[in-house]
């Protein structure tokens, strides 16, 4: 089966074809980088488990659960 011509789709068609075709992974990373926002402002990824601030809201979290219980 050949591919669509992504290029000549609306916006909406594109998004069809990727809902349609989630294995199509080329497609998808065309999709995403041709609709992406180019003002969008990008968040670095936290430290996770290791970042203090995050330990400390957990903390807190789960002393207010106990304290609920």
């Amino acid at each position: 089966m050949s591919k669509p011509n992504f290029a000549t789709m609306t916006r909406s068609e594109f998004r069809q074809y990727v809902l349609e075709h989630r294995e199509d992974d080329e497609a998808l990373s065309i999709y995403v980088e041709r609709f992406r926002d180019p003002n969008a402002k990008v968040y670095p990824p936290s430290l996770g488990l290791n970042d203090p601030e995050t330990e400390r809201i957990l903390r807190e979290h789960l002393a207010s659960r106990r304290n609920q219980a």
